[in-house]
């Protein structure tokens, strides 16, 4: 069994004299697991593994200690914000933060700086540790990735369980707060950065033959906290508590990167995402970044697909006036089943039979003619049929230069927004799940994590990542 074991490292071949010492003692430890493991007929290879990963921790963690500490006494004496030399310096501060390998305790210089007039501690930026925080950069990665996907009881279980990290959830709850604060911020430099073209270092690969970039936008609601604890008050004085407000998304891709399947569903290999409950003006402003990053200024055509609300087309026209527009295939076909309801309410074989003939006329195209029928139908009714009819028409006459599905199927274009429809379904399997509320500051840190790991920029967050994440 001794063979299985790791060998040991020679103490004159390491400086990390607290590594050194242990290795014999771990590997008496780890052994003796290992043969247990081995000859119960009840245990499996799961049981190996945990039996290795039990007795390494301990090792791993003073390797680490001992690493960082070295770490900290290489570091100059100079403030860490604006680099001048610290004066009134004194030593061995200790402080002690959660680590991948449990709590770790390094002692550091202590300085002020004479031109910020603060304590300084430069050792703290350099191992990436915050002001505040408690935790390491791995740990703080762990609490934005695992809470921006579950809520923070089920996250501060699943990491103990699968990293032996133990984060009370207040704990991790203040650091999910935290990083999704850091989020938000590097997301406002980064669309700064592509505003003031300074973002070339953003912009990804783009095809060499002439490209469409299609743009997609949508909308969705959350539950927030508002005036928490003040619902009676509010009710007896006339005004209904807010509790729903809407969060705004976007998604675009060069249309080079959509391809169908044999089964006809559209699969998208690569895209960008905003969301955000800032509102449409933050909406406007990210949206057009990505866009941006995804070559905006080099397409030969911009395309908007979307659904009949005023607020994006009045976006589209502000930031991408020059893109062709077209309105869901299926919120057209939805109002007029509107009609077709309200002419045969109680007849859903005469409804369909009805609309069969104007759902072929919207996929071919033909808008000037399925208005023109609907004219000369509204023209022959009567009282709450015609002004059923009449209003749909209205929307659709609104869109009449959007329906172009036709003209869509030829081009291999996408006729309706699919794609961001179910990336709002997505996000909203976080935010919608029974008994959550949140905070505008809350949830829009939480989305701006779950966006920069969409958009496969998590490294810009946690630059100790040595590879993406999402590309293995």
């Amino acid at each position: 069994m001794n063979n299985c074991c790791v060998k040991s490292v020679p103490q004159s071949d390491s400086s990390y004299e607290t590594f050194a010492r242990p290795v014999a003692d771990w590997q008496v430890r780890l052994t003796a697991g290992l043969n247990q493991s081995v000859q119960a007929s009840d245990q499996t290879l799961g049981h190996l593994e945990e039996q290795i990963l039990e007795q390494t921790r301990g090792l791993e963690r003073q390797l680490l200690e001992e690493a960082a500490q070295k770490k900290a006494e290489q570091t100059p004496p100079v403030c860490p914000v604006c680099g001048h030399s610290l004066s009134r310096r004194t030593q061995d501060h200790g402080r002690t933060f959660h680590t991948r390998f449990g709590p770790v305790t390094v002692k550091r210089l202590r300085g002020w700086c004479r031109r910020c007039k603060q304590w300084r501690y430069p050792a703290d930026q350099v191992m990436g540790l915050s002001d505040t925080g408690g935790a390491s950069p791995s740990v703080q990665e762990m609490a934005a990735l695992t809470v921006s996907k579950m809520p923070v009881q089920e996250a501060s279980a699943v990491i103990e369980r699968l990293t032996g990290v133990k984060l009370p959830p207040a704990t991790l709850d203040r650091e999910a707060r935290r990083q999704g604060q850091r989020a938000d911020k590097k997301r406002a430099q980064l669309d700064e950065q592509m505003r003031t073209r300074q973002g070339a270092q953003q912009m990804l690969p783009l095809p060499r033959a002439p490209f469409t970039l299609v743009i997609e936008l949508d909308a969705w609601n959350i539950r927030e906290r508002d005036d928490w604890g003040q619902s009676a008050q509010k009710r007896a004085a006339g005004q209904e508590p807010q509790r729903w407000h809407w969060a705004y998304g976007g998604t675009c891709f060069g249309l080079d990167q959509r391809v169908e399947s044999q089964g006809g569903r559209a699969r998208i290999f690569s895209r960008g995402t905003v969301m955000t409950r800032g509102g449409v003006e933050n909406l406007r402003e990210q949206l057009f970044a990505e866009a941006q990053r995804h070559g905006l200024a080099q397409a030969d055509k911009v395309l908007v697909v979307a659904d009949g609300a005023l607020w994006i087309w009045n976006l589209t026209g502000d930031r991408f006036g020059q893109a062709h527009q077209r309105l869901d295939y299926y919120h057209a076909s939805q109002h007029l089943w509107a009609v077709a309801h309200a002419l045969h309410p109680e007849d859903e074989a005469a409804a369909r039979a009805w609309i069969k003939p104007l759902i072929k006329k919207l996929k071919q195209g033909r808008a000037a003619s399925l208005l023109k029928d609907l004219h000369t139908l509204a023209k022959r009714l009567r009282n709450k049929k015609r002004q059923a009819v009449e209003s749909e028409l209205k929307y659709l006459e609104s869109h009449r230069e959007r329906m172009d599905y036709a003209a869509a199927r030829r081009a291999g274009e996408p006729q309706g927004s699919g794609a961001m429809e179910s990336t709002c379904r997505q996000y909203q399997c976080r935010f919608k799940r029974p008994g959550q509320f949140w905070s505008c500051a809350g949830d829009e840190g939480l989305m701006c994590l779950e966006t920069f790991w969409r958009n496969h920029r998590w490294h810009l967050l946690f630059p100790h990542i040595l590879h993406d994440p999402r590309r293995n």
